[in-house]
């Protein structure tokens, strides 16, 4: 059973935005969504994700406890385990509180938190290659996010950090078929020259990234050869559209300037709660409907199964353990 005095407080920096960054990008072509939303929406919650597991590992790291990452979610496979603990496979659960008055309340009080559900998606919990010794561990982060484009121009005027993106469609991002989009043509219609950035693969699938510096009204061809491009980025919004264009896909893709969002996670703390094995997980929970409000979310959107927060175990009697070589 736990108490406010069992959580454990992680600093937030942000390097862990930017390394949650780095590996949304890459997992574009590749991430199930089983949580619904667009595509920005889905970039912020793998970021958020990302960031807790980097901090998590830091943290393990201060307090010289052993642990092992052979089993790090590649960017094909999102449901492998995030580290071993003492030869258990821990799946870190992570959930991103936005609101900034729930944000507020948690950081003077802290134990509501554990009035909230530990939730595993169904699907996760019932996949193949599970033990049932493998630990579910569960975490917060709190921070805010500028997901409107008025939030957006707020944060620019303010100077705070931005990763200004634009999604592809599938088409684009993961087509049916491996073929060249060469010539790759860039036109913008700003009226001032506009640097971009192209992320995509090559031809042996390797996420590359080229940039261009798009002058007013010009067609500029990409030199190197892409066969996808998952996103486009750019450090200022655009006044107008933007357009890219390859024979393979027909009509110009334009991207109005409204078009355009910021997926960076303004972090503040992280926030371990506890653990718990997957059998015991298994025996204790119950199935959780999609479309319920919880503390995290204002309606999930899977079918997960729950146990109460408070009933977790301690990190602090794991980590004493670990620390024992047990």
């Amino acid at each position: 059973m736990l108490t406010p005095s069992d959580l454990i407080r992680l600093p937030y920096t942000p390097d862990l935005t930017e390394g949650g960054i780095a590996y949304a990008v890459r997992s574009l072509a590749y991430t199930y969504d089983r949580m619904g939303g667009s595509p920005l929406q889905r970039l912020r919650r793998i970021t958020a994700g990302v960031a807790v597991e980097l901090a998590f590992r830091r943290s393990l790291n201060k307090q010289s406890i052993p642990f092992d990452t052979l089993g790090t979610t590649p960017f094909t496979d999102p449901d492998h385990y995030d580290v071993s603990l003492g030869g258990h496979r821990c799946d870190l659960k992570s959930f991103h509180l936005t609101r900034r008055q729930q944000i507020r309340c948690v950081r003077r009080d802290p134990g509501l938190l554990l009035q909230a559900p530990a939730l595993v998606p169904l699907d996760q919990h019932a996949a193949e290659g599970h033990r049932d010794d493998d630990l579910y561990l569960f975490a917060f982060l709190l921070g805010p996010v500028a997901a409107s484009l008025t939030e957006t121009k707020k944060a620019l005027r303010a100077g705070q950090p931005t990763f200004l993106i634009h999604p592809l469609p599938d088409a684009w991002a993961r087509p049916v078929g491996w073929t060249p989009l060469d010539p790759l043509v860039f036109k913008s219609e700003c009226p001032e020259p506009l640097w971009v950035e192209i992320g995509g693969q090559d031809a042996e699938r390797r996420f590359v990234t080229q940039t261009l510096n798009l002058l007013p009204r010009t067609r500029t061809v990409l030199q190197e050869n892409l066969y996808t491009v998952a996103y486009l980025r750019v450090k200022r919004l655009p006044e107008a559209r933007l357009g890219l264009h390859s024979p393979l896909r027909g009509k110009p893709y334009l991207i109005q300037s409204f078009q355009w969002g910021n997926i960076w996670v303004y972090g503040m703390s992280i926030i371990l709660v506890g653990w718990i094995t997957r059998q015991e997980f298994h025996r204790k929970a119950q199935l959780l409907p999609a479309g319920i409000p919880t503390f995290q979310y204002a309606r999930t959107k899977t079918k997960n199964l729950a146990v109460p927060m408070h009933t977790l175990h301690p990190l602090s009697e794991l980590f004493a353990l670990l620390r024992q070589g047990r």
